[in-house]
C-alpha cells in the first residue's frame, strides 16, 4: 500500500474525470482511475460519482470484503479530521451485531462455556477467516479443496476438532493451544459452527463432512494396527476418507443395501461389488468406510482406493467442492483384517456414530443460520427503501424477531444436549439422547427452512443471486435442505424422537 496522505473534501472533489478519478468511502480516499475500467458495473458509474463521497452507494451495492480486498492497491489517503465509522474486522474477531454470536459471546452468563471456549472460537475463526477467499473461489468454480489445504488444516489441528474428544487427539496440536485432554464437545460444537460460517457450504463439507463420519468407525472398531496407521494420516490431512453406506436402492433403510462382499476361498480377503450414491467427499477420497452384505449379514469394511473403484461426481444443489459422488466397486479385493468390528455386525457399527453425526449437523446448521441472521441485520440497517432503512419497517423487524426467537430456542436446546454428552457415558447417551437429538435435528432444520425463507424476502433479488450482498443468503437457501435429509430425514427424525419417548412412557399414566 502506498504512503497514505491527508486530503480535504475540496481537494478530492477536483479529481472527477475519467482520466483522474478519486472517490471517498467512509473517510478514506481511493484513486479508482485505473480500476474504473475493471469495475463490474462499468466505468461510467464511477465517473458519475468522481470526487464525491460514495459511502452510502458503496455499502448499498458491495460487501465490506470488497473494500478489504482492493484497499491495499487503490487507497491513497484519508479525509482530514475524519474518522471511519465502519469497523474493519480483524481475523478471528467476534461480531458485535445483535444475535450474531451465541448468547455467551453477546455478554450473557453460561454454565457451559469458559475462557477456553472463547479463545478456541477466536483462534479457529481466524483460521477460517484466512482461508475464506480461497473457499469462496473454490465454491464458485466447483473445485475440490486442495491437498495443500487439507494439509494446512491438518497441521493447524482444525481437522482433529470435528470428531469429538477422545484418545485419538493425544499429541495433536489444536487451535488456540487447547490441550487435547481438556478438549470437550463444546469445543467441537464451536468448530462445526465456525466451519459453517465460511458461507461456502460445498467447500465446508468438502473439508469436514467426509472424515467426520467416515473416520469414527475406524477409531471405534478398527484393529489396533489400522487405527495406528489411518487415524493420524486423516487428522493430519495427509489422507482423506468418507463414509459409503447409501445406495440408489437404500437410504435410511440400511437393511436393504445390495453391495456384497464375498470371502475368498483362502479366507484372507473379501471381493467387494456394488454401488454407492450421494457419498460426500467420495469423488476425491483415498479411503472409504463401506457397508456391504456378507454371508453373515451387513458388515463394515475399510477400503483403500484402487483401479477397481470408480467415483463419479454427482450434480447436487450445492457446489461440486463437496465431492458428492456415485461410487462403483467392481471386484475390489479387501483384506479380511479390514473388517470394522465383526462380520455380520455392521449395523451396530453404523448406529454407533449416528447420535454424534446428527448432533454435529445441528451444530453446522445453527452456525450457518446465525451467519444468515447477522447478514440480515446488517443489510436491514444499511439498505434504504422509500426513504427509510429496512429496519425501520415493522414487517422487517417482525421477520427478524421470528428468525432470532427460533434460532435462540434451538441453540439453547443444542447447548443442553451438548452438556449431557459431556457428562454421560456412551451407554447412557444411547438410552437417553437418541430421541432428543433426533427431535433437535428435526427442529433445527425446520428453523433453517423458516430463516432461509425470511432472509430471502429481506434481501429480495440479492437473496437469489450467487454473488454480491446476498451471497451468504443465496448459498444458504440453496443448501439448507442437506441438513434436513443427511443423517436421517426430518420425517424419520420426528418419528424416532416420539418412538424413543414412548419407550419411557409409564404404564400407569392416565389422563
Amino acid at each position: 500500500m502506498p504512503e497514505l496522505k491527508s486530503y480535504t473534501r475540496a481537494e478530492v472533489a477536483k479529481h472527477n474525470t475519467e482520466d483522474d478519478l478519486w472517490i471517498i468511502i467512509d473517510g478514506s480516499v481511493y484513486n479508482v482511475t485505473t480500476f474504473a475500467q475493471l469495475h463490474p458495473g462499468g466505468a461510467q458509474i464511477l465517473v458519475e460519482l468522481g470526487g464525491k463521497d460514495v459511502t452510502e452507494d458503496f455499502y448499498g451495492l458491495h460487501r465490506q470484503e470488497v473494500l478489504i480486498k482492493y484497499a491495499p492497491r487503490i487507497q491513497i489517503g484519508t479525509i482530514e479530521g475524519e474518522v471511519a465509522q465502519a469497523k474493519i474486522p480483524s481475523p478471528g474477531d467476534l461480531s458485535t451485531v445483535p444475535y450474531a454470536e451465541p448468547s455467551y459471546w453477546m455478554g450473557f452468563k453460561s454454565t457451559y462455556f469458559n475462557d477456553s471456549h472463547t479463545h478456541f472460537r477466536k483462534s479457529i475463526r481466524a483460521i477460517f477467516d484466512e482461508i475464506r477467499p480461497e473457499a469462496i473461489i473454490a465454491e464458485d468454480m466447483g473445485s475440490y479443496p486442495t491437498k495443500e489445504m487439507y494439509a494446512k488444516l491438518g497441521e493447524a489441528g482444525v481437522l482433529a476438532t470435528q470428531i469429538g474428544p477422545g484418545p485419538w487427539l493425544k499429541g495433536m496440536k489444536l487451535p488456540g493451544g487447547i490441550e487435547p485432554e481438556k478438549f470437550d464437545y463444546f469445543h467441537e460444537l464451536i468448530a462445526h459452527q465456525e466451519a459453517a460460517r465460511l458461507g461456502a457450504p460445498g467447500f465446508s463439507d468438502g473439508i469436514s463432512s467426509g472424515y467426520s463420519i467416515g473416520l469414527p468407525p475406524i477409531f471405534n472398531f478398527g484393529s489396533p494396527a489400522l487405527k495406528a496407521r489411518v487415524v493420524p494420516e486423516v487428522l493430519l490431512g495427509k489422507k482423506r476418507i468418507c463414509l459409503a453406506i447409501t445406495e440408489p436402492y437404500a437410504g435410511s433403510d440400511v437393511a436393504r443395501i445390495r453391495a456384497t462382499a464375498t470371502r475368498t476361498a483362502d479366507g484372507k480377503h473379501f471381493i467387494l461389488n456394488g454401488v454407492k450414491k450421494w457419498i460426500t467427499n467420495g469423488a476425491f477420497c483415498d479411503y472409504f468406510t463401506v457397508a456391504a452384505t456378507t454371508e453373515k449379514g451387513i458388515t463394515m469394511f475399510f477400503v483403500e482406493r484402487d483401479d477397481n473403484i470408480e467415483t463419479k461426481q454427482i450434480k447436487t444443489s450445492y457446489s461440486p467442492s463437496a465431492g458428492t459422488s456415485y461410487i462403483t466397486f467392481e471386484n475390489v479385493k479387501v483384506p479380511a483384517e479390514n473388517i470394522l468390528g465383526k462380520e455380520g455386525k455392521g449395523f451396530q457399527v453404523i448406529m454407533y456414530n449416528f447420535n454424534h453425526e446428527r448432533w454435529y449437523i445441528c451444530g453446522a446448521v445453527t452456525g450457518g443460520t446465525r451467519a444468515v441472521i447477522e447478514d440480515c441485520f446488517k443489510w436491514a440497517n444499511q439498505r434504504k427503501v422509500f426513504g427509510k432503512r429496512l429496519i425501520d419497517q415493522p414487517v422487517i423487524r417482525n421477520k427478524l424477531a421470528s428468525m432470532v426467537a427460533q434460532l435462540e430456542a434451538v441453540e439453547n436446546w443444542l447447548e443442553n444436549i451438548t452438556y449431557q454428552m459431556c457428562n454421560m457415558s456412551y451407554a447412557e447417551q444411547s438410552v437417553k439422547l437418541a430421541g432428543p437429538i433426533a427431535l433437535l435435528k428435526y427442529q433445527t432444520t425446520r428453523v433453517a427452512h423458516n430463516v432461509s425463507d425470511d432472509a430471502c424476502q429481506i434481501f429480495g433479488g440479492r437473496g437469489i443471486t450467487k454473488t454480491g450482498m446476498g451471497r451468504t443468503v443465496e448459498a444458504f437457501q440453496r443448501t439448507y435442505k442437506f441438513g434436513a435429509i443427511l443423517g436421517g430425514s426430518e420425517e424419520i427424525m420426528a418419528d424416532l424422537g416420539i418412538r424413543q419417548a414412548m419407550k419411557q412412557f409409564p404404564t400407569d399414566a392416565k389422563l
